[in-house]
This record gives C-alpha cells, structure tokens and sequence, in this order.
C-alpha cells in the first residue's frame, strides 16, 4: 500500500481493535460500578460524599502513573488487564456523579404521585425515577467515554495495544507521522463514540426508538473495522489449548513467543529483530512493545513475555539497587547470577555491543566552556537533560557527586527530543547513548569519564523461566549472541532517527547483517 499513513494503514486493525476493547470494556464496567453504587448513594446522602470523594480522588491520579501502578497491583501482569482495570476506575466517576444528581433530580411530586398509586420502591425506582434521570446518567457516559478513549493511548507502556502504539513508537523514531496518525484516529473514535451515546440520549429524552437505532447503527460502524481481529482472535484463543511448549521441542513450529520492548528506538529495532529471527523458525511471535523497564522485566519473570533484550548497568542500577561501580565482566557475571537466583530468569548471552550513558554537548558549547572531562563541569551553570530514568539512578548521584556537579541543573526530557535541544542549545549538554547515531551526526563531544563513574551497559537477552526451559527457543536464539558490533547497532538507529527508516525496515537491514543468507530481508 503507498501514499499518505501506509504504514500506519498497515498495522491499524489490531491497534485500533485494541484500542476498541479496552475502551468499550472499560465503559461498560464503569456503567455496571457506578450505577448501582450511585442509586444507593442517592437514596443515602451519608455514602453519596464519600463515594464520590473516592471517585474524585483516583480521577486526580495522571492516568499514566494510575496504568503504571495497576501492574504491581495486579501481580507484575502486563497486557490487557492493568489497562482495563485502571480505565475501568477512570470511567467512574462521571457516570456515578451523574446517577446520583439524575435521582436526586427526580421532582418531589413526582415521587409521591407514584407511591399514592401503590408503586413500591423498586417500581418506582425501575419506572419512574431511572427513565427520568436517563438522560442525566447517559450525559456522565458521554464525559466518561471521552476521559477513556483518550486516557486509553496511554496503555501501551504497560503492554496493552491501542493507537498508543502510534504515538509512543512515533515519538521515539521520529516519526511524526505515525503520532499524528495515533492522534487523528483516536480523536475521531472519540468523538464518534461520543455522537453514539449522544443518540441514546436523545433516545431517552425523547422516548424516540429511532435515535436508539440510530446509536446502534452508528456503533456497529464503529465495530467494523475491528471485527476480523475480534474474530481471529477469537479463534485462536479456542485453540489456545492445542500449543505446547515441551522443553525437549526441537521445533519453535505451532508455538507462540512474546518478544518484550521497551520504548526507544534501538529497543523497537531489535524487538523486530527477534521477531524475524523466531519466525525464520516457524514460530509465530507477538511484540509487547513500549514498556518500561521494571514492567518489562516484572512480565518476563511472571511469564507474560517470554524474551527481550536488556542491559547489564540498567539491572544493577535499577533492579539489583547497587550503586558501586563494577568492571565490565565482573558485572555481566553477578548480573547473570542474580537474575537466575533470585527470579529464575535466564541470561541467554550478550549481543556483541553496549549502549551505555556519556555526558555529550555541542561542539560549540564544548569550545566555550573548554571541556574534554566530565570534571570540566564542575562548577558551571548550565542544564543537563536525559530520559526521567537516569536522574532516578544511584549513577547520576554518584556521577554528580563524584564530580561535585551539584551546579549542574537536570531537566527529564524524552530521549527523542534531547538532542534536538542539545544541538540548539537548549540545554548545555545531554546523557547520549552510545550506540545512537546522532551523536555523530549532530556533531556532539562526548565527554570523558576519567574516574570511571558511570557503569557499562552491555545489551543481552533475558529469557522467562517457563521459556528458558524451550531448547527450541535457546537454539533460535543463539546465533544473536555476540553478533551485533557497537557499529552496526549505530547504524541500525540511525536508518530510523536520521534516515526516516521504519522500524520494520531497519529491523530487516539488521537481520540481514546478522544473518547474510537469511531465507527473508524484507521489511
């Protein structure tokens, strides 16, 4: 397919059917919460306050920081279900607000006409006090589907797919197409969705059957283009029981691998490399791409995926807790031995590079301040900007404390927008990492680490304790190990973040590197 978003077309029906299923999901669970709890609040003004004071409370959480805490919450689990349940508690709110007020609402006269006629609670409640606070109720649903749709792009860093997936990768790979793709698309659910349940309230106001069949041909639009993926999915969750994975297979033929990511450019690449490189196998592989580094690695050791590639300094900094630097073999062997221990995952051996932090600035800003050394900061006014990851690390203490840097002044910035703002001078200097080609394409000075502060980031594959008992899946594996150099992993960045390169496409040029007579290269 060529022309205007044909990549974005390609991929669309499964991020948007995504996208679909957690929303409508998480709209009908806040109907079936928020309306009985509001019709008992209603009736009691002492569980009214409270009830909302609590909806009120999760709706101030950013919605990221409440999808990121449903992980722990829910066992290190990853996918669907954190979205869900965080979307679910996103949607209360309205919808409860609005029972409440719509009963509330209900005239007085009203009320004691219907009991003077000899309605009980409960009829009047179902035929009286429900139809007339209808229409309030389906306003609330419309605010709640507009928070829901909208909150829903922000799954993706904890593994469920939605059109998230267009603006995260879009963001990291620069490839602002993709994020205005994401963008349009998940507005325009929005507001469709919103033009449906307007329909239903008319339908309620009104008593009018015709908007209510108006709403239902208007959501069987929106089902539509997600239906074949509802459908295939269906059908291979029937036959989900069928695919084994025996430890002695000497075949990946009929099996299913999770490939982990996390949300940058080298790691989408790479996803994509073992994507190729298990299914020249026979395997069929799903990518759960965007993930943060603790729901990365939380889903890998509770099964959710099966691989994805890490690095040595990120586990002792921000999983092991240590804070002492370590030479670089020392490191990998206590790294290896530590993951094995204490959560049984595998380390299936090193890819051949490593993309540690330097301290990186402008040529120019490198001339003025006459710097060559991280020491050559001490002192100086100016900001440093890196991933919110690193300024959370026991290395950028020590690197700050070491060099007494205490005058440098951080700012967390998205890794695809801090060498833009280095080269402009937007910030004084950035943590780079070393296998990104923009370090030398914007003509950056990486500074040296004389005393040898920050630690080495040697890039591995982890591998989950179900799936390191796959010998099929070690075998497939093993050929990686070792063979990808720090210049070819450079190069591979830099064919999506300097020449406009897919990822897809990048990740075909590397298994083509790796592999040289690889049975496919193509994107």
């Amino acid at each position: 397919m060529s022309g205007l978003f044909a990549e974005e077309w390609a991929v669309f029906p499964g991020h948007y059917a995504g996208h679909l299923r957690l929303a409508l999901g998480a709209l009908l669970m806040g109907l079936v919460i928020s309306v009985p709890l509001g019709i008992v609040s209603a009736r009691r003004q002492a569980l009214a306050g409270p009830a909302l004071a609590t909806a009120s409370v999760v709706q101030t959480i950013p919605g990221l920081a409440l999808l990121a805490l449903m992980v722990p919450l829910m066992g290190g689990m990853i996918g669907f279900w954190p979205a869900f349940a965080a979307l679910s508690l996103y949607s209360i709110l309205p919808i409860l607000r609005n029972t409440i007020v719509g009963l509330q609402g209900v005239d007085r006269d009203v009320r004691e006409a219907a009991l003077a006629v000899g309605m009980t609670a409960n009829q009047r409640l179902r035929e009286v006090d429900m139809p007339l606070a209808a229409p309030v109720i389906v306003a609330g649903l419309r605010t709640a589907s507009a928070w829901v749709v909208g909150t829903a792009t922000l799954s993706t860093p904890v593994g469920a797919r939605s059109l998230g997936n267009y603006i995260f990768q879009g963001l990291q790979t620069r490839n602002w197409a993709a994020v205005l793709f994401g963008c349009l698309v998940s507005a325009a659910l929005a507001l469709a969705l919103d033009q449906v349940i307007a329909q239903f309230e008319k339908s309620a106001q009104k008593r009018a059957r015709g908007h209510a069949i108006a709403g239902l041909a208007g959501l069987v639009l929106i089902l539509v283009p997600a239906l074949s993926v509802f459908a295939s999915r269906g059908s291979a969750a029937s036959g989900a029981g069928d695919v084994e994975r025996p430890a002695a297979a000497t075949s990946l033929d009929g099996q299913t691998i999770v490939v982990g990511s996390k949300g940058f450019t080298e790691q989408y690449i790479l996803a994509d490399l073992l994507k190729r490189t298990l299914e020249a196998k026979g395997a069929r592989v799903e990518i759960r791409d965007g993930l943060g580094t603790t729901v990365a690695f939380d889903a890998l050791a509770n099964g959710s995926i099966d691989v994805y590639v890490d690095y040595t300094g990120t586990i002792w900094a921000s999983l092991m807790k240590r804070d002492e630097p370590a030479q670089r073999s020392a490191m990998y062997a206590k790294v290896t031995a530590w993951l094995m221990n204490e959560r049984g995952v595998l380390a299936s051996g090193k890819l051949g590079f490593e993309n540690a932090y330097a301290f990186a600035t402008s040529r120019e800003t490198a001339a003025d301040y006459d710097l060559e050394t991280i020491s050559d900061l001490s002192g100086l006014d100016l900001s440093i900007a890196s991933d919110p990851e690193f300024f959370g690390r026991a290395e950028w203490t020590r690197t700050r404390d070491a060099y007494g840097l205490q005058s440098l002044t951080p700012r967390s910035m998205d890794s695809a927008f801090m060498y833009d703002a280095v080269k402009t001078g937007e910030v004084g200097l950035v943590t780079a990492y070393t296998t990104d080609g923009r370090i030398d394409a914007f003509d950056l000075v990486l500074l040296e680490d004389e005393l040898s502060v920050l630690p080495p980031y040697d890039a591995f594959l982890l591998v989950s304790p179900e799936a390191g008992e796959n010998t099929a899946l070690l075998n497939a594996l093993e050929p990686l190990q070792g063979a990808i150099g720090t210049e070819l992993m450079r190069a591979a960045n830099s064919r999506v973040d300097l020449e406009r390169d897919s990822v897809a496409e990048a990740g075909a040029w590397l298994y083509g590197q790796v592999f040289a007579d690889g049975p496919d290269v193509q994107p």
